[in-house]
């Protein structure tokens, strides 16, 4: 039986460790959902929370938490646990890749 879209983005995303982050577009391709960013975060946004898929870990492209008042204060609760983790955030919401963009390793062998 082929998993969803949704399951696939929550098994994906609960992969990434704590303290770093990937973005919306690595996530889509990670689970052979090429250019479906977008839809990766309106997956995510369909999680229940608190919830234990670190939907938190996700950004966007520019490396920024994406801010909206459609997110409803969940932009600022994703701020908060990822600070929590040691991410550092500037003023502007970005968040450095260079130093906390999760790179997974994709010849690893799961079990």
């Amino acid at each position: 039986m082929k998993k969803s879209f949704d399951l696939r983005v929550y098994e994906a995303v609960s992969h990434i460790p704590f303290g770093q982050v990937a973005t919306y577009g690595q996530i889509s391709d990670l689970i052979g959902a090429y250019g479906c960013a977008r839809q990766i975060g309106w997956s995510l946004k369909r999680l229940r929370l608190p919830s234990p898929i670190p939907w938190h870990r996700v950004i966007n492209a520019k490396g920024q938490v994406s801010m909206s008042i459609s997110r409803e204060g969940t932009d600022w609760v994703q701020i908060d646990l990822l600070k929590s983790e040691g991410v550092f955030i500037n003023q502007a919401f970005k968040i450095q890749l260079c130093r906390y963009l999760w790179k997974p390793d994709l010849f690893k062998d799961s079990d």
